[in-house]
């Protein structure tokens, strides 16, 4: 069991984005990171970026291999994971190089590919899920562990059933949809570990300009960053949270599911 080690986090998706800057801060407030990334020579120069505090880890999370590669890895060099955040996640499986809004035209419910839909539901959710699995036993070996998974307030039932959104022709069967069966299955998880050492939060960045929607966004990642990192950083948030940015969500940050 940990007592006084240092504590660790797992970030994927950490070379770009929200994820590099949530790996960065957490480095920066003496975490060890290890920096998930499909490619391991972008997670080296991200790494670098960092400092000594952060280390590379090839990570695909559709891969088994490369997810058991990792727990592997970890698991030898710390024996433990302080902290797990599933920031990787694709917004569409089509054609690349169009407009955040060609992609949210193509994944309406009436017309979206199935075999699209299935692949972005693969990555944010089954994936997710499994990587989360993977490593429960490196998390329970820990004095006290926390999952924080991305989401986004585009996932919420109730912000998407008020026809007064103004981002509710936004939520597609695709990415929209995804984020809200990740939502349900995390918070499955948070009510299966409840008596656990481990807790579990769903986060949301806002409408962040990344790779994602094309940097067609309305936040700087710095700006969409602030969120996740103070989620990361908050150890005394109660299991199964799910928060957005203030001035978008409710008190205390908290959104509706």
């Amino acid at each position: 069991m940990q007592s006084k080690e240092q504590k660790t986090a797992l970030v994927s998706g950490a070379n770009t984005g929200v994820g590099f800057q949530i790996a960065k801060a957490l480095a920066d407030n003496g975490y060890l990171v290890y920096l998930g990334s499909r490619d391991f020579l972008k997670g080296e120069t991200a790494a670098s970026q960092i400092g000594d505090n952060a280390r590379a880890i090839q990570l695909d999370i559709t891969d088994q291999e490369s997810i058991a590669a990792a727990v592997k890895t970890v698991g030898t060099e710390s024996g433990y994971l302080s902290l797990l955040v599933n920031n990787a996640a694709i917004s569409h499986a089509g054609k690349s190089g169009r407009t955040m809004e060609e992609v949210l035209g193509s994944q309406r419910a009436s017309i979206v590919a199935i075999n699209e839909l299935k692949a972005v539901w693969e990555t944010n959710v089954f994936s997710t899920l499994a990587l989360t699995q993977a490593f429960l036993p490196l998390l329970h070996n820990a004095r006290a562990a926390r999952i924080v998974t991305v989401s986004s307030a585009l996932g919420s039932l109730t912000i998407n059933s008020n026809p007064q959104n103004p981002y509710r022709s936004a939520f597609d069967a695709a990415y929209g949809a995804s984020k809200t069966a990740l939502n349900g299955i995390f918070l499955s998880l948070a009510i299966d570990l409840q008596d656990t050492n481990i807790k579990v939060h769903l986060v949301s960045p806002g409408f962040t300009a990344t790779a994602l929607n094309n940097f067609q966004g309305t936040d700087t990642v710095e700006e969409g960053s602030i969120e996740p990192v103070r989620v990361v950083l908050s150890e005394d948030l109660p299991t199964g949270s799910f928060t957005g940015p203030a001035g978008f969500s409710g008190a205390d940050n908290i959104l509706p599911w």
